[in-house]
């Protein structure tokens, strides 16, 4: 068993800065839906907080897989709430929001695997709020193109699938999973719509190669993916995956580049990037690469 690796100084974090986390999380849970931020305690919180941004995170907290690296909790959902479309829209307009950011854990309960429900929200937003861009960070729906269609003809700007690691970790970090299943859905996405933007992200730290991510690298421009997060794998619970290894930012400066040399558009690499983390200004970035 290797033993557990100390939290180099650039995750740190000022008493501050965990205590206005706390604050701002207390606030959110009171008025907004669900959110991703604390489901998975993300890192970013306090920062996006404080912004008034948050990714929502319809379709419950309840997830029907067990992968080791999340911390939201395995077991059998509720079923979706009918109400949820107007709750995030009141939150969308309250906190008044420009770029929206939907995920879910897995549905593999729902006939649809819960895509019709991701499409009422995407429709319904773009419909009441004209002028925002919408992002989905979808599960697989098992591999079924008839839900992907769904959603991705719903309207969302961007369309975001996880990769989350390399072919040789998934039996452990993403229990449910297959590599080339999850491949397939960002090569679908394209196939649906060749001209919406796809987006994944993959952690590091859970004892990959470099090797292994080039060929990933690889696998992702061949896909056609537009977009690629590369972010600093952190424990989030104790009953999780222990850190491997911490990458340097100077590290994540090479993977960048071995991304881009790859082919990929538009790469956003460093310890604390999460998939949903900036979003809307990655958007706007790709977006002004592209006129």
């Amino acid at each position: 068993m290797s033993q557990p690796q100390r939290l180099p100084d650039w995750f740190k974090k000022s008493r501050s800065k965990l205590d206005a986390t706390r604050a701002l999380s207390k606030r959110l849970e009171a008025e907004v839906p669900n959110s991703i931020c604390q489901e998975a305690r993300c890192p970013n919180r306090s920062e996006c907080f404080a912004k008034g941004v948050l990714t929502f995170m319809i379709l419950g907290t309840t997830c029907t897989r067990n992968c080791g690296f999340c911390s939201v909790a395995f077991g059998k959902p509720l079923p979706p709430d009918p109400n949820e479309v107007q709750k995030i829209s009141r939150s969308v307009e309250r906190l008044g929001l420009k770029f929206v950011v939907l995920t879910s854990p897995n549905r593999d309960d729902l006939p649809d695997e819960g895509s019709g429900h991701y499409a009422t929200i995407v429709s319904t937003l773009k419909q009441q709020y004209p002028d925002i861009k919408v992002e989905v960070l979808i599960p697989d729906f098992k591999g079924k193109l008839e839900p992907l269609t769904t959603v991705v003809n719903s309207g969302p700007d961007v369309v975001n699938h996880n990769l989350e690691t390399v072919p040789s970790l998934y039996t452990s970090v993403r229990k449910g999973s297959l590599y080339k299943r999850s491949l397939d859905v960002l090569k679908n996405i394209k196939a649906i719509n060749p001209q919406k933007l796809t987006k994944t992200g993959l952690m590091v730290g859970l004892g990959e190669t470099k090797d292994e991510l080039r060929a990933v690298f690889a696998d992702i421009k061949e896909a056609g993916v537009d977009i690629l997060t590369l972010g600093q794998y952190l424990k989030p619970d104790k009953n999780n995956l222990d850190v491997e290894r911490y990458y340097t930012p100077e590290e994540f400066k090479e993977l960048k580049a071995d991304a881009e040399a790859a082919g990929i558009r538009y790469v956003f690499s460093g310890p604390l990037v999460r998939s949903s983390y900036l979003a809307d200004i990655v958007f706007e970035d790709l977006y002004a690469l592209s006129i």
